[in-house]
């Protein structure tokens, strides 16, 4: 199992970039800053998957190191918010633990299968792959509660969204169980 390879050393610099311009933005209370930092986690988070399946360097440990940096990127970015949009707290929240709970765990549980990545579930299950790392779904979530969140101007909307995007993680990970579970 190789760590060092190219989209590695994209994941790396993506999270150093993204994890210093939001503490700088938590600093700063800066909106441009967290608007950088932001751009950074997902145009990097985009391009080291794009440059691991170009060069042919997907590794299982390439996407544990994926997974665990998009937490840091994420804690941190969601921290700046919650200080410069303070009212969207109960959102925020409810995405902060869905994502590094319940997300973790799903994104994780790959390791469970001969497969390199959460972007080939879909030889495990297809449906919790449709939910969870399809192009769409991960477009909402990773990004689709944060997006509401700066262009509503009551937390209302936001915080269904996270709720609506945590029921569909629950129901996966009771999918993804059943699916180890001995007695099938």
């Amino acid at each position: 199992m190789r760590f060092t390879t190219v989209p590695n050393l994209v994941t790396l610099v993506r999270t150093v970039g993204a994890v210093v311009l939001a503490v700088l933005a938590i600093g700063e209370r800066s909106w441009p800053l967290l608007i950088a930092a932001y751009a950074v986690y997902w145009i990097g988070d985009t391009a080291d998957g794009m440059v691991a399946r170009w060069l042919d360097q997907e590794t299982r440990a390439g996407a544990v190191f994926d997974i665990i940096s998009d937490r840091a990127c994420t804690s941190l970015c969601l921290a700046a918010l919650l200080m410069l949009k303070p009212g969207m707290a109960v959102p925020l929240a409810i995405f902060l633990v869905q994502f590094m709970v319940l997300d973790t765990m799903l994104s994780l549980a790959f390791l469970l299968w001969p497969i390199v990545s959460p972007n080939y579930f879909a030889t495990v299950d297809r449906r919790v792959y449709l939910w969870n790392w399809s192009p769409p779904a991960k477009v909402l979530n990773t990004s689709a509660v944060v997006l509401l969140v700066l262009v509503s101007p009551s937390p209302v909307w936001p915080a269904l969204l996270a709720a609506a995007v945590t029921v569909m993680k629950i129901a996966s990970m009771i999918r993804v169980a059943g699916l180890v579970s001995p007695t099938r």
